[in-house]
């Protein structure tokens, strides 16, 4: 499965985009601050850049796998290879302050956030579920 997420409202404290699979428009989702990392970045300039729980992580094309998500004790798509970033996942939240550098999904009917988002992140997991064994997922962010 393609995913792909385009960022379109870069605000001061937030990002909101809109998350497609294949051509489909799944949803929209907020995101931190975007502050113009790229994944083709040396580390050393995505580091500096960044600013701890408070930075959208890079663009690029990142694997995307389920597993059991510590934190939130349920089966979450987490984001592997992120440079600079760890235990990136796509969950439920509201607002960039519910992010941490993940992928919140959900309806952007509320200035600086979503709504629905258990919905739409549950909607996602069925999707990846239900792929045939061997296909993997990826997700493009831009």
């Amino acid at each position: 499965m393609e995913l792909r997420l385009k960022r379109f409202a870069k605000k001061e404290t937030y990002t909101i985009g809109r998350l497609f699979a294949g051509d489909a428009l799944l949803c929209d989702a907020v995101e931190d601050t975007d502050r113009g990392l790229r994944q083709d970045m040396p580390l050393q300039e995505i580091l500096h850049l960044k600013k701890h729980g408070i930075t959208a992580i890079p663009t690029g094309r990142y694997k995307v796998i389920l597993t059991l998500s510590a934190r939130f004790k349920r089966l979450l798509p987490l984001l592997v290879d992120v440079p600079g970033f760890e235990g990136v996942r796509i969950h439920a939240g509201n607002t960039a302050a519910d992010t941490e550098g993940c992928i919140c999904p959900g309806e952007n009917k509320v200035k600086g956030g979503v709504i629905n988002s258990r919905e739409h992140e549950e909607e996602i997991v069925r999707r990846m579920e239900a792929l045939p064994d061997g296909e993997e997922t990826y997700i493009t962010v831009a």
